[in-house]
């Protein structure tokens, strides 16, 4: 199996964070943390880089906020240090990894995302139904609590499948195991990645490729589309879907110890209306889910700024929302 080749050494240099600082303070240069850390930047940066030579480095600890959308949430927010070196971490592996993982896997990749997923999700039926002249079923699965679930034992066995440079390990483990969501780890060992980590984004996805190659490989299922925690899999034969449902809930619970969300298993045909990545998908068209629309609404009323309504027209246009284009270019109008 081909692995990670780089040394630590290469990646640990000055260069590679001055690098890493650029893309991360792009578009945070007047907030206050990172205004403070930048006022004395050279002194910051090589006392990081001599942390991380030494191995003397030791992750700090979170800030922690709750958000509402587009639904509860609680994120953790990590020093300018430790943010810093998730850039540089995220840069060096990324396209590594990247290359490991299969097509259709959609969630915090370069040239992915929930646009060419839907689209992706569109052509797989007009396959599977050819051209909408057979019945179609999905089957649409979500993980419970997926981000509060990742074991950590898990996916550092998974990373050192990958990556022989025990200093890379070592590193990945002070980012893996500076956050926890049960810290006793008492009943299933410690678990959990904090939403807001950019490293979290990669080590999910690192974590559930596992999964991915598992449904592609030893199930063979042609028509599986994932997006972090959300996917699906289209198929003619109901009974074929439930026989893949309860193979990939023993496979997530017994390799990866997860479970699938009880009330967010369905099967279903593609006509009746499916729900999948903020969308209602039918045969013939999609609609945008209540849920997105109302807090779309409720955003533009809030704040009605013309970058707002051009972001909300993009993602309309991927969709059957003539007259919610209608409205929303309004409020451009009511400023």
């Amino acid at each position: 199996m081909k692995q990670f080749i780089h040394a630590y050494d290469t990646i640990i240099t000055v260069e590679k964070l001055l690098k890493a600082w650029e893309e991360f303070v792009r578009d945070k240069k007047k907030r206050k943390d990172v205004i403070l850390f930048q006022a004395k930047l050279m002194d910051n940066i090589f006392e990081l880089f001599n942390d991380l030579k030494k191995k003397t480095y030791r992750h700090g600890g979170y800030l922690a906020f709750n958000i509402s959308d587009p639904k509860p949430r609680q994120i953790h927010k990590a020093t300018v240090r430790d943010r810093l070196l998730h850039h540089l971490i995220y840069r060096e592996l990324y396209g590594y990894f990247d290359s490991k993982f299969i097509h259709d896997s959609y969630s915090c990749r370069i040239d992915k995302g929930t646009h060419k997923a839907i689209n992706r999700f569109r052509d797989f039926f007009r396959k599977v139904s050819k051209n909408n002249t057979k019945t179609c079923f999905v089957l649409k699965c979500d993980i419970r609590k997926f981000f509060a679930s990742i074991d950590h034992v898990i996916l550092k066995n998974i990373l050192e499948k990958n990556i022989t440079d025990k200093n890379i390990l070592w590193l990945l483990s002070q980012v893996i195991d500076s956050f926890s969501s049960n810290p006793t780890g008492k009943t299933y060992g410690v678990r959990g990645l904090p939403l807001g980590n950019l490293t979290s984004q990669l080590l999910v996805n690192i974590y559930m490729n596992e999964f991915d190659h598992f449904v592609k490989r030893e199930l063979k299922v042609k028509y599986y589309i994932r997006y972090a925690d959300d996917f699906v899999i289209l198929q003619n034969d109901k009974m074929k879907l439930r026989d893949i449902l309860s193979k990939i809930s023993l496979f997530l619970n017994e390799n990866l110890k997860l479970s699938l969300h009880p009330d967010k298993v369905f099967i279903k045909t593609f006509a009746s209306g499916v729900d999948f990545l903020g969308w209602v998908h039918f045969s013939k068209h999609r609609i945008l889910r209540t849920v997105t629309k109302n807090r779309m609404l409720k955003n533009l009323a809030k704040s009605p700024k013309p970058e707002t309504v051009q972001s909300y027209l993009g993602m309309l246009s991927h969709g059957n929302a003539h007259k919610l284009s209608s409205v929303c270019k309004l409020f451009e109008h009511m400023r």
